[in-house]
């Protein structure tokens, strides 16, 4: 079990002690004195290090190491295994819900999950009724939590805004009398946007998710119309518009997809740094291994590059103190992040957090929608298949063998659920090549949240 991980990242060493989530900046002997499970004893590393550092200085920097150690500032034991197995009779409540409003979609994306938002046959639009019913059957489910989130998921929203705008509505005329406060979300394509729409998603919309996969000529590879033509001249205008109608402090960020035909995604990301865009994401796609666009083990040194390549820029733009961006998956919070509970179960999908179709179905999240074996209950029979809510809550770091030992299993909770479950039919068996990215990216994250610090 690693107790310690130590890695390299811009000519810098890091030390993160995994159970507290301290980071230590230190000197290449302190890094080669650190062991991942323990500290050797004192002849060991005198021993080890003979010849390369002055014996000295050797053992100057093992006492402190030491007595670190001995302060629990280093080798901390790990204080919350105990918390997730207890918590498993507790009571849960929903507190987020992923509505998709629409089945259906106006591009046709090459590496879509949800198979050009037709959901593999469960299609459809979904009626105000429907809506209000799964507005309500949450409601019911969320308990004393007073703060619900609702994600307007596709297909493509937008394409019945009309719809969306009567949803809201019903929740803003109920939300006081229900005691909650209620927060939407969207993500969109941003191709059909419009002033009007565009002042209504200002108003309501807690973050707004603007889709864009980068470089023209990578974004109109895979972002296509029912025609096989592109969309980067549909949409960049709009997000454009749609940025300048944002009203300041509210959040948003456009958000693109890295496939095998774009592993240096670093260029795709200046190029929408180019176009004004600060707020940004760009994440692996995940698709079966046969799939022409999946990416590969073989794929990982370059994608590495190029996070290396990121981590650079955007330290280099922070000593500088200008032009700095913010790229949501470097996102890391040295301070304790958050709770302990959320470290340890993840997103919640399946007891905290469910999607609802149009038909009424209920799933543990957008990405199970259609797999029958995991289908929840119905908005309409008034169901919540609560041993299989129990399924998922069980499954977090601490029931997941490869995770328990694994250094970054805070900062990830596990992974994603559908994904374990996809590649490999169970939920407690990572998904191994998304696991590595992970890690690669924690390290980028940590390394340039210490920069400057």
């Amino acid at each position: 079990m690693s107790l310690i991980h130590k890695f390299k990242q811009g000519g810098n060493f890091f030390v993160l002690d995994v159970n507290t989530g301290a980071v230590h900046v230190v000197d290449e002997l302190v890094y080669d004195i650190l062991g991942d499970e323990k500290l050797k004893n004192k002849v060991e590393v005198l021993s080890d290090l003979k010849g390369k550092y002055k014996e000295e200085d050797i053992s100057e920097a093992y006492d402190e190491i030491q007595e670190l150690a001995e302060e629990g500032i280093l080798y901390s034991h790990d204080q919350y295994e105990e918390i997730a197995h207890s918590s498993m009779d507790d009571r849960d409540y929903i507190k987020a819900i992923c509505l998709n409003v629409i089945h259906g979609c106006n591009l046709r994306c090459k590496y879509c999950f949800a198979d050009e938002g037709e959901y593999h046959g469960h299609g459809g639009v979904m009626t105000i009724d429907t809506a209000k019913k799964a507005i309500d059957y949450v409601i019911k489910r969320s308990g004393p939590r007073k703060n619900i989130e609702i994600d307007l998921f596709g297909g493509e929203p937008t394409l019945i805004m009309d719809t969306i705008k009567e949803i809201i509505k019903y929740a803003r005329d109920n939300e006081a009398k229900w005691n909650k406060k209620i927060r939407f979300t969207m993500t969109t394509n941003a191709t059909l946007l419009n002033p009007e729409m565009m002042d209504f998603m200002d108003k309501e919309m807690g973050n707004i998710i603007l889709s864009l996969d980068g470089r023209k000529s990578v974004n109109d590879n895979v972002r296509i119309k029912p025609d096989g033509s592109g969309s980067y001249d549909d949409i960049i205008p709009n997000i454009k518009e749609m940025i300048s109608r944002r009203t300041k402090g509210k959040t948003f960020y456009v958000r693109g997809t890295f496939t095998r035909d774009n592993i240096d995604f670093y260029e795709d990301i200046m190029a929408m740094l180019k176009e004004g865009f600060d707020e940004l994401s760009i994440e692996p796609v995940v698709l079966p291994d046969n799939h022409a666009l999946s990416l590969r083990e073989e794929d990982l040194d370059t994608i590495f590059k190029n996070y290396d390549k990121l981590y650079d820029e955007m330290a280099k733009r922070k000593r500088e103190g200008k032009d700095e961006f913010n790229f949501y998956h470097f996102n890391i919070d040295l301070q304790g992040g958050p709770c302990v509970y959320k470290r340890i179960s993840g997103c919640g999908a399946g007891f905290e957090y469910v999607a609802i179709t149009p038909q009424g179905d209920v799933y543990p999240c957008h990405q199970f929608v259609g797999n029958e074996e995991f289908k929840l209950g119905s908005i309409y029979d008034d169901t919540y298949n609560t041993e299989l809510a129990k399924e998922f809550k069980k499954s977090h770091i601490y029931n997941k063998p490869k995770c328990k030992d694994c250094w970054a299993k805070f900062y990830c909770s596990g992974g994603c659920q559908a994904n374990n479950f996809n590649f490999n039919g169970d939920m407690k068996i990572p998904y191994e090549l998304g696991c590595k990215m992970q890690k690669k990216r924690i390290e980028c994250a940590i390394a340039l949240k210490a920069e400057g610090n």
